[in-house]
């Protein structure tokens, strides 16, 4: 059994009879009174996030999970289809299981996280970034770039970004998948 010296920042453990995954730690040691750990932990089941203290030396659950690269196809009916990079099998997922479902294209690369001891789906990640075209946005009015406004604007997979004011169809942006947000244009 692991403590909560072990713990580091995406480790997966089980709590609460979940996965979660540990965004932030930080151990405290106040003047008075024992020492604890402060966590910040995200559910790699349902994504919500939740704040957790442990005190030092607390006992827990490391469980194993694998990362496997895999290749979006298309979506059928509820579920998507993924392939396997390296030995070209298929398989669905429920699209309970699939964050930010608006931002997947065609041929896009994504990674699977699966729980190693019961071999379970629990979570398909796209990279932290990606670079999408305008479809549609308002077109943009010149030398308004003083303030930091933002507008809608669609992009090819279907998704709405807020987008800066110079932003203009058929432009090509880089997306932050994390919170959805625009980076900056792409070339």
């Amino acid at each position: 059994m692991a403590t909560t010296a072990d713990l580091k920042n995406g480790l997966c453990i089980n709590f609460n009879n979940d996965i979660y995954t540990v965004v932030s730690f930080q151990h405290v040691k106040p003047g008075k009174g024992p020492a604890f750990v402060r966590t910040r932990l995200k559910s790699l089941t349902n994504g919500r996030v939740l704040e957790n203290t442990f005190s030092a030396g607390h006992q827990i659950d490391i469980t194993k999970i694998i990362r496997r690269p895999y290749q979006y196809l298309y979506k059928d009916g509820n579920s998507y289809v993924f392939m396997q990079q390296e030995t070209f099998e298929q398989i669905n997922v429920p699209e309970e299981h699939i964050e930010n479902p608006d931002l997947y294209l065609d041929g896009q690369n994504v990674e699977i996280v699966i729980q190693e001891e019961t071999d379970n789906i629990l979570t398909v990640e796209l990279p932290p970034f990606v670079i999408m075209e305008v479809t549609y946005t308002e077109p943009g009015l010149k030398g308004n770039t003083a303030t930091n406004a933002l507008k809608p604007a669609t992009v090819e997979s279907g998704a709405e970004i807020r987008v800066p004011l110079f932003i203009n169809q058929g432009d090509k942006i880089k997306i932050d998948t994390r919170d959805r947000s625009y980076v900056e244009r792409a070339n």
